[in-house]
Parts: C-alpha cells; structure tokens; sequence
C-alpha cells in the first residue's frame, strides 16, 4: 500500500509527463471528449487530484502544450538558421524538421496541423503570428532578396510552400498515406520548393 502511494505520489510530481499523456488524449480522443478522469486514469493516478497539484483545469493544461510546443518550435528554427545562411537550406531544414516530427512526435504535429486550437485556446496568437512562424516568413523574405525565391508576397509563398508540406503531413497524420513519413520527403520537398522558387 505505500508503495502503491509511492508511485501515485511520484507520478504527481511529474507535470512532464501529466502534459504528455494529456498531449496524446488531446489528439486521439480530441480535447472536448477527454476528462481530467481519462488523464488521470492513463497517468496511473488514482483521482484527479494529483493533476490539480500542478494544473487548475484542461485549458491551463491545453495552453501550457501550446506554450511548450512553440518554444522548442522557435528553438529548433533558431538552431537550422544558424547552421546555413540560404533560404533554400533554411527552409529544407524546416521541412526535416516537421517530417522527422511527424515519425517520432506525431501527437505534436496533430496539436499543430490537426487539432482546431482556436476553438479551445482563442486567446492564443494564431499559429502564423508565433515567433516560429514569424521567423519562417523572414527566411522567405531573405529569399526573396536573394532571389532564390520568386518575387511575390511572402505570405503568398509561405501558403505555397507550406500548403504542400502540410497537406502531406496531414494526410501522413490522418492514415490517408500510409508508409513512414521520411518516405515521402524528398517528392514533397521538391513539389514545395518548386512552388516559390526561382527558376
């Protein structure tokens, strides 16, 4: 029995790891169907009340996912703009990025291309005003000066190109392609850099 209360009280103090079970019920059941009790439950506690130490209610759950996700997004932009000062390689390195995500972390690809987050999280920046985002846009806009990319609106070529990376995503995603999502990087890379690019 205190060994039991061990482990309930040890997996408590785990935020981490509440977050990460609530990320996966999040985006297999959707968040209006998933219950402080389903997240409680597949976190091996026994009632609710070891998620209250450390969470108030879903909503601060949901946008601390939110808050998380967007950060190692910025980061990890930040790390592939360091490493080349082309666009093309910038924008390659994103596309990596999102493909390798898509295999290894799908759950956080389906909280960003999948789940409706302005319906649970409103009073969040709208993914494209995130600083990951905003960044993405000036990658494209260097492009564009450089004239690797064609000179039309950087928003225009944003939706371009990413319309292409995201609609595979997706339907990698959503079971519609059903091999490894590396298998169909270089065939979506190309179709997408040849959208904006120069010629």
């Amino acid at each position: 029995m205190d060994q039991e209360i061990e482990i309930i009280q040890h997996k408590a103090e785990t935020p981490d790891e509440i977050l990460r079970i609530a990320l996966k019920l999040f985006t297999t059941k959707g968040y209006y169907t998933t219950s402080l009790v389903d997240i409680a439950e597949a976190s091996g506690l026994k009632n609710t009340s070891g998620i209250y130490h450390h969470f108030k209610n879903k909503h601060i759950m949901a946008a601390q996912l939110y808050a998380n996700i967007f950060d190692s997004l910025n980061i990890s932009i930040d790390d592939i703009r360091r490493k080349s000062q082309k666009s093309s390689e910038q924008l390659h390195g994103i596309t990596d990025l999102f493909f390798r995500l898509t295999d290894d972390a799908p759950e956080v690809m389906q909280f960003l291309l999948i789940l409706n987050l302005k319906e649970f999280l409103p009073e969040e920046k709208p993914v494209m005003e995130t600083a990951a985002f905003i960044k993405i846009i000036k990658i494209i806009q260097a492009g564009i000066t450089a004239g690797e990319i064609r000179e039309i609106d950087p928003q225009l070529a944003n939706a371009y190109f990413f319309g292409i990376i995201n609609n595979t995503l997706r339907a990698l995603l959503t079971g519609a392609l059903n091999k490894k999502a590396d298998a169909y990087l270089s065939q979506t890379w190309l179709a997408a850099w040849n959208a904006i690019a120069k010629k």
